[in-house]
């Protein structure tokens, strides 16, 4: 997935992942994935997707500082 944020591109595909949480199996409505990443300009953002009853029933991605990215993966 790309998507644009102030005008800066985040791309799933060409970042590195940091860490990958999995709650479900596929095709559970209830079931998400999320991933941290992180570009190779040290920018972190994570990226959401999940069935229509879970709290990422649409693909996304939410920028975030690297302070929050490492209180993330310390919570997940």
């Amino acid at each position: 997935m790309v998507k644009t944020i102030r005008k800066k591109e985040y791309n799933t595909a060409t970042a590195s992942i940091v860490k990958k949480v999995t709650c479900g199996c596929f095709g559970d409505p209830a079931g998400y994935e999320t991933t941290l990443y992180v570009t190779e300009e040290g920018s972190y953002f994570l990226y959401t997707n999940g069935g229509a009853a879970s709290p990422y029933p649409v693909e996304d991605i939410k920028t975030m500082t690297k302070a929050n990215a490492q209180k993330w993966i310390e919570e997940n």
